[in-house]
């Protein structure tokens, strides 16, 4: 799945396969401007950061189970969003510090260090790198990913795929071959 927020006409937090089907809100009501957006993979969590609300919120894979982990002037001004462990990093992008916060109760928020320019945060991990299975856009004998002459996006399931072509082409009938 693919995870993203959008605040034009109507702030809201989304899902959709990989290959943009089955689009799905997931948050549309009270919630602004939802910019960063981070996952917890393990339990199926979605966070976001609503720079309007000055909130950090979180929400399961369907919608369900959301709250607010902390809310105020505290956080302002934040962007970027990693979840590890029992805590989420996001950059004070104000006084441009790194900020750790207790995702299970938000009332343990640490600046961590300071930072130029800092914009996003990302944790690379071991752990947090799920196992990669065989999946249906794997290149194939002839060296095309999932058989798709261009681009293979993952649909539904790691066992279907959907061809796609660069621009200024148009996929050929065989739903594969770019012309």
């Amino acid at each position: 799945k693919l995870f993203f927020t959008d605040y034009g006409n109507a702030a809201k937090v989304e899902r959709c396969d990989m290959d943009g089907m089955n689009r799905t809100w997931i948050v549309d009501s009270k919630i602004e401007q939802p910019t960063a957006l981070a996952l917890d993979l393990v339990n199926k969590y979605v966070y976001w950061v609503d720079i309007y609300l000055d909130s950090v919120e979180v929400v399961d894979y369907q919608g369900r189970k959301r709250h607010t982990i902390i809310r105020g002037r505290q956080i302002r001004h934040l962007c970027g969003l990693a979840v590890f462990e029992s805590y989420l990093y996001t950059v004070n992008s104000d006084n441009l510090s790194i900020l750790r916060i207790n995702r299970y109760n938000g009332t343990d928020v640490q600046s961590l260090a300071g930072l130029d320019h800092a914009k996003e945060i990302r944790v690379y991990q071991k752990r947090t790198q799920t196992a990669v299975r065989s999946h249906a856009c794997e290149v194939d004998p002839y060296g095309m990913p999932g058989g798709c002459s261009h681009i293979c996006l993952l649909s539904s399931n790691y066992k279907a795929r959907t061809c796609r072509c660069r621009t200024g082409f148009i996929l050929g009938s065989d739903g594969r071959s770019c012309k």
